[in-house]
């Protein structure tokens, strides 16, 4: 079972559904430790203060906010939770918006809210609602050392919170240059052919991480002394665009739905 990292409610108007917070996603990637080049032992992390020209460890070390110069405000676990922000302990909804009002360039995260049995009348009012309306709510939360925006939507029979980037968190386009080229409204149609040939259900279970399972395949070989060969860079050639266009569709054709 697992265990919730973040406790407290949902504001709603004047509505507080008692609710618990769950990581709701992660990365799974092998996992590599540093090593000495030399016997492959895993070194010790260790830290040196020039001012006292002594090593010391992690244990030993404080967070410090720098106000001026080499002047550092020290903040301990207990000062982190007396930051006085409200929403420490609320996911405080701020209003309602379609969902596709919001770029995916501003999700970053999900997170799985259940209500604590004395909200559960509530915490389902707002879920039918949300369903019913089509909107998700936009919310502030925080955990983690710093307040997160995010947007709720129901997903089955709970809530997932994902959390969203601050308008300063995205990073300019717009000086990325784009070469101009025109396009002729056969070769368009027959994109929008391939498109439509290639259109299927997002079933995520359908796809896996090749790039994992080849890099341990990859590993074994190592143990096992074998030769590795790097796989061969893709030639890129543009050439007729429409017959690639049509070889496309064809093969498109020819394939099962599922890759």
């Amino acid at each position: 079972m697992p265990r919730p990292f973040w406790k407290g409610v949902i504001s709603f108007g004047l509505v507080a559904i008692p609710v618990k917070m769950y990581v709701g996603a992660e990365s799974k990637t092998l996992s590599f430790h540093l090593l000495h080049r030399k016997c492959l032992t895993r070194p010790k992390q260790v830290l040196h203060c020039d001012a006292d020209d002594e090593y010391f460890s992690t244990k030993d070390t404080v967070r410090g906010y720098e106000v001026a110069k080499e002047q550092y405000v020290v903040l301990d676990e207990d000062d982190f939770s007396k930051v006085p922000v409200k929403t420490s302990h609320a996911i405080e909804i701020v209003g309602f918006v379609e969902g596709k009002e919001i770029d995916p360039v501003y999700y970053y995260g999900a997170h799985y809210i259940e209500p604590e049995e004395l909200g559960a009348r509530p915490f389902q009012l707002l879920r039918q609602a949300l369903e019913k309306t089509g909107r998700v709510g936009l919310a502030k939360v925080t955990f983690q050392r710093r307040e997160h925006l995010g947007c709720l939507r129901p997903i089955e029979d709970i809530l997932a919170l994902h959390t969203l980037h601050y308008p300063t968190e995205i990073l300019p386009r717009k000086e990325l240059a784009v070469p101009k080229a025109e396009i002729a409204a056969p070769e368009l149609d027959m994109a929008i052919s391939l498109i439509n040939a290639m259109a299927r259900s997002f079933r995520p279970e359908d796809y896996q991480d090749e790039y994992q399972q080849a890099l341990k395949k990859l590993i074994e070989a190592k143990v096992k002394g074998e030769k590795i060969v790097a796989p061969a860079v893709p030639r890129v050639e543009i050439g007729d665009l429409m017959a690639a266009l049509r070889a496309s569709i064809e093969a498109a054709r020819k394939e099962p739905s599922v890759r």
